[in-house]
Protein backbone atom coordinates (compact mmCIF):
# COMPACT_ATOMS: atom_id res chain seq x y z
CA UNK A 1 0.00 0.00 0.00
CA UNK A 2 2.52 2.59 0.91
CA UNK A 3 6.26 2.88 2.37
CA UNK A 4 5.91 2.92 5.60
CA UNK A 5 8.92 5.34 5.62
CA UNK A 6 8.26 7.80 3.63
CA UNK A 7 4.21 7.21 2.70
CA UNK A 8 1.66 6.30 4.61
CA UNK A 9 -2.18 6.24 3.27
CA UNK A 10 -5.52 7.44 5.31
CA UNK A 11 -8.78 7.11 3.32
CA UNK A 12 -11.50 9.66 4.78
CA UNK A 13 -14.95 10.94 3.82
CA UNK A 14 -16.76 14.24 4.88
CA UNK A 15 -19.18 14.80 1.94
CA UNK A 16 -18.54 16.08 -1.85
CA UNK A 17 -15.15 14.87 -2.10
CA UNK A 18 -14.29 17.57 -4.61
CA UNK A 19 -14.14 19.87 -2.01
CA UNK A 20 -12.51 17.71 0.65
CA UNK A 21 -10.00 16.76 -1.94
CA UNK A 22 -8.77 20.81 -2.47
CA UNK A 23 -8.50 21.67 0.68
CA UNK A 24 -6.75 18.67 1.84
CA UNK A 25 -4.06 18.58 -0.70
CA UNK A 26 -3.06 21.66 0.36
CA UNK A 27 -1.62 20.71 3.60
CA UNK A 28 1.97 20.21 4.11
CA UNK A 29 3.46 16.97 3.70
CA UNK A 30 0.65 15.73 1.81
CA UNK A 31 2.14 14.04 -1.93
CA UNK A 32 -1.03 12.57 -3.70
CA UNK A 33 -4.72 12.48 -2.99
CA UNK A 34 -7.14 10.19 -5.30
CA UNK A 35 -11.14 10.88 -4.71
CA UNK A 36 -13.01 7.76 -5.00
CA UNK A 37 -15.41 5.20 -3.37
CA UNK A 38 -15.45 2.78 -0.16
CA UNK A 39 -17.52 1.17 2.45
CA UNK A 40 -20.62 -0.24 0.44
CA UNK A 41 -21.25 -3.23 -1.73
CA UNK A 42 -20.80 -2.97 -5.00
CA UNK A 43 -17.79 -3.91 -7.13
CA UNK A 44 -16.40 -0.99 -9.30
CA UNK A 45 -18.88 1.46 -8.41
CA UNK A 46 -19.75 4.47 -11.03
CA UNK A 47 -20.57 7.80 -9.81
CA UNK A 48 -23.98 7.52 -11.48
CA UNK A 49 -24.29 4.17 -9.12
CA UNK A 50 -22.68 6.10 -5.96
CA UNK A 51 -24.86 9.25 -6.06
CA UNK A 52 -28.40 7.16 -5.82
CA UNK A 53 -27.37 6.00 -2.48
CA UNK A 54 -28.12 2.86 -3.06
CA UNK A 55 -24.79 1.19 -3.40
CA UNK A 56 -23.78 2.42 0.37
CA UNK A 57 -20.46 3.59 -0.44
CA UNK A 58 -19.07 6.98 0.53
CA UNK A 59 -17.60 9.98 -1.48
CA UNK A 60 -14.08 9.50 0.04
CA UNK A 61 -10.75 10.54 -0.31
CA UNK A 62 -7.38 8.80 -0.56
CA UNK A 63 -4.84 10.54 1.04
CA UNK A 64 -0.93 9.79 0.47
CA UNK A 65 1.66 11.72 2.88
CA UNK A 66 4.96 12.05 4.05
CA UNK A 67 4.91 10.96 8.11
CA UNK A 68 7.97 12.71 8.99
CA UNK A 69 6.35 15.87 7.85
CA UNK A 70 2.49 15.45 9.01
CA UNK A 71 0.80 12.90 11.43
CA UNK A 72 -1.81 10.98 10.77
CA UNK A 73 -3.34 12.74 14.35
CA UNK A 74 -2.62 16.42 12.76
CA UNK A 75 -4.37 15.24 9.08
CA UNK A 76 -7.56 13.96 10.97
CA UNK A 77 -7.54 17.60 13.24
CA UNK A 78 -7.63 19.55 9.75
CA UNK A 79 -10.53 16.47 8.31
CA UNK A 80 -12.56 18.02 11.44
CA UNK A 81 -12.15 21.66 10.60
CA UNK A 82 -13.47 21.40 6.97
CA UNK A 83 -16.51 19.19 7.21
CA UNK A 84 -19.42 19.28 9.56
CA UNK A 85 -18.90 15.87 11.24
CA UNK A 86 -21.69 16.26 13.90
CA UNK A 87 -24.36 15.68 11.07
CA UNK A 88 -25.63 12.03 10.32
CA UNK A 89 -25.14 11.82 6.28
CA UNK A 90 -25.21 15.06 5.25
CA UNK A 91 -22.87 18.13 4.07
CA UNK A 92 -24.62 21.32 3.36
CA UNK A 93 -26.93 20.76 0.32
CA UNK A 94 -25.50 16.75 0.15
CA UNK A 95 -27.51 14.32 1.74
CA UNK A 96 -27.22 10.62 1.66
CA UNK A 97 -25.57 7.73 3.13
CA UNK A 98 -22.51 8.58 0.16
CA UNK A 99 -22.15 11.96 2.01
CA UNK A 100 -21.24 10.35 5.46
CA UNK A 101 -18.33 11.23 8.09
CA UNK A 102 -16.14 8.55 8.07
CA UNK A 103 -12.26 7.40 8.79
CA UNK A 104 -11.61 3.97 6.79
CA UNK A 105 -8.39 2.63 8.66
CA UNK A 106 -6.54 0.46 7.26
CA UNK A 107 -4.40 -0.93 10.35
CA UNK A 108 -5.38 -0.81 14.31
CA UNK A 109 -2.89 1.91 14.58
CA UNK A 110 -4.79 4.18 12.15
CA UNK A 111 -7.91 3.03 14.20
CA UNK A 112 -6.18 4.07 17.96
CA UNK A 113 -5.57 7.34 16.31
CA UNK A 114 -8.49 8.24 14.58
CA UNK A 115 -9.91 6.97 18.20
CA UNK A 116 -7.83 9.48 19.86
CA UNK A 117 -8.33 12.26 17.69
CA UNK A 118 -12.40 11.98 17.94
CA UNK A 119 -12.50 11.79 21.70
CA UNK A 120 -9.51 15.16 21.73
CA UNK A 121 -12.60 16.72 19.55
CA UNK A 122 -15.09 15.62 21.32
CA UNK A 123 -14.01 16.81 25.04
CA UNK A 124 -12.86 20.12 23.41
CA UNK A 125 -16.14 21.44 22.56
CA UNK A 126 -14.94 22.27 19.31
CA UNK A 127 -18.41 21.53 18.05
CA UNK A 128 -21.67 21.55 20.65
CA UNK A 129 -22.92 18.17 19.09
CA UNK A 130 -20.70 15.00 19.04
CA UNK A 131 -18.75 13.78 16.51
CA UNK A 132 -21.11 11.10 14.24
CA UNK A 133 -17.66 10.15 12.23
CA UNK A 134 -18.35 6.52 11.06
CA UNK A 135 -14.85 4.55 11.95
CA UNK A 136 -14.88 1.41 9.27
CA UNK A 137 -12.53 -0.69 7.92
CA UNK A 138 -11.01 0.05 4.80
CA UNK A 139 -11.91 -2.51 2.36
CA UNK A 140 -11.71 -1.53 -1.27
CA UNK A 141 -11.12 1.91 -2.44
CA UNK A 142 -12.25 2.55 -6.22
CA UNK A 143 -11.22 5.41 -7.73
CA UNK A 144 -13.56 7.61 -9.04
CA UNK A 145 -13.92 8.68 -12.93
CA UNK A 146 -11.08 10.87 -14.45
CA UNK A 147 -13.56 13.61 -14.58
CA UNK A 148 -13.77 13.56 -10.94
CA UNK A 149 -10.13 13.81 -9.94
CA UNK A 150 -8.66 17.23 -9.56
CA UNK A 151 -12.39 18.90 -10.05
CA UNK A 152 -12.15 21.99 -8.48
CA UNK A 153 -8.41 22.51 -10.09
CA UNK A 154 -10.09 21.71 -13.64
CA UNK A 155 -13.52 23.88 -12.36
CA UNK A 156 -12.21 26.87 -10.09
CA UNK A 157 -15.55 27.82 -9.99
CA UNK A 158 -17.14 24.83 -9.05
CA UNK A 159 -19.15 23.25 -6.38
CA UNK A 160 -17.85 22.76 -2.78
CA UNK A 161 -19.82 22.86 0.68
CA UNK A 162 -16.31 22.90 2.26
CA UNK A 163 -14.17 25.35 3.92
CA UNK A 164 -11.33 25.63 6.69
CA UNK A 165 -13.72 26.27 10.19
Amino acid sequence: MSDSKTRESVVLAGGCFWGVEELIRKQPGVLDTIVGYTGGTTENPRYDDVKTGKTGHAEAIKIEFDPSKTGLDELLKFFFKIHDPTTINRQGNDIGSQYRSAIFFATPEQEKVAKKVIDEINKSGTWKKPLVTKLEKLKHFYPAEEDHQDYLQKNPDGYTCHFIR
